[in-house]
């Protein structure tokens, strides 16, 4: 039977970010992807004019409808926008956490374009109500900044800001290094062990829908029952070749190639 994994996210019209690239990255490590619609923004590679959180009821009734018909084996959260609907997630991720599904939780706090996705009180509603019950936080630096309360600009920062954010309840982090000087190091804590993930950075100004896509193509991994590690560094070789070969799409930031054979990066 085909493994289900399960994004809940916001949708980016462009296809570059957001519900619509996480489905496209589940399709292409050959899993069913289902999507819950969390806000829905108005967007292309140049920028976003308009943020708009769908009700929290609305949201919670999506989530359950997938839940109670076609479970997923891994799921993911991407942007959230309010406090009800961290809310209401996290009230499903506490149901799911001892026998469920896997769940990783993409902090989405700012667009590539410098639009905010999540309020204050919704982050800190993250922090206190979903992130005690996923099996892995994917921030980038600035996310992990805003999440361990210290600065994260350094690749020793960035392991202290792995670990401080683990005390917080998450069974993993992995601090995405791609904002670092030099080489773009991502940290991965877990099960009090610190690994990091290297490879050479892609000189390219496509890179609309990055964050989105790793934590996708990990969330596929895990439905497909890789452990945690591999399934971490798969996705990330797999976005460097998504990166490498980005359409070329928009006048701005475009999207990366969620076309890319998994098998090049370690399996699908």
């Amino acid at each position: 039977m085909i493994s289900v994994a399960l994004t809940v996210a916001g949708s980016d019209p462009s296809g570059g970010a957001g519900l619509q690239a996480d489905l496209k990255t589940f399709q292409r490590h050959g899993v069913y992807g289902c999507a819950v619609v969390s806000l829905i923004t108005v967007q292309n590679t140049r920028g976003v004019t308009r943020v708009v959180p769908l009700d929290a009821e609305l949201v919670g009734a999506q989530l359950d409808a997938v839940l109670e018909d076609v479970p997923p084996r891994a799921w993911k959260t991407g942007a959230l926008g309010t406090v009800a609907i961290v809310e209401a997630v996290a009230a499903r991720a506490a149901r799911l956490a001892d026998s469920g599904p896997a769940l990783v939780v993409d902090p989405v706090m700012i667009s590539k374009h410098g639009a905010s996705l999540i309020d204050e009180p919704a982050r800190l509603a993250l922090v206190r109500a979903l992130l005690p019950h996923c099996a892995l936080v994917t921030p980038n630096l600035h996310e992990a900044a805003a999440l361990s309360g210290r600065r994260v600009e350094t690749l020793a920062e960035a392991r202290d800001a792995a670990r401080a954010i683990a005390a917080l309840g998450p069974r993993a982090v992995l601090v995405k290094g791609g904002h670092l000087d030099g080489e773009p190091v991502d940290v991965l804590f877990a099960e009090g062990v610190l690994h990091e993930l290297r490879g050479a950075r892609v000189d390219t100004r496509h890179t609309h829908g990055t964050g989105c896509t790793l934590s996708a193509a990990i969330t596929a991994r895990l439905a497909l029952g890789r452990p945690l590690l591999e399934a971490c560094a798969g996705a990330k070789g797999w976005l460097a070749e998504a990166l490498r070969t980005a359409p070329g799409l928009g006048a701005g930031v475009g999207p990366v190639n969620h076309d890319v054979d998994p098998r090049l990066s370690g399996g699908g």
